[in-house]
């Protein structure tokens, strides 16, 4: 996680996930990059995304782009 230790980020859940555990979690690192992580196993690595490249990801969920993946 770009040197980062994601035991000393506040990790957060879209207030949108439901209660079936299929849930992912983001934190803002120190070093002005975004980690997501899934919430079922917060053990295993984070994906980590620069800035830019998050709201770049965010808009396109915001438009659909993402709909017809299964």
């Amino acid at each position: 996680m770009s040197g980062a230790d994601s035991s000393c980020v506040t990790w957060r859940k879209s207030s949108r996930s439901g209660g079936n555990g299929n849930c992912v979690e983001v934190a803002g690192l120190a070093d002005g990059m975004v980690a997501v992580r899934d919430s079922k196993t917060p053990g295993k690595a984070a994906v980590t995304f620069g800035r830019i490249a998050w709201g770049e990801y965010l808009r396109a969920v915001k438009r659909g782009d993402f709909g017809g993946l299964a």
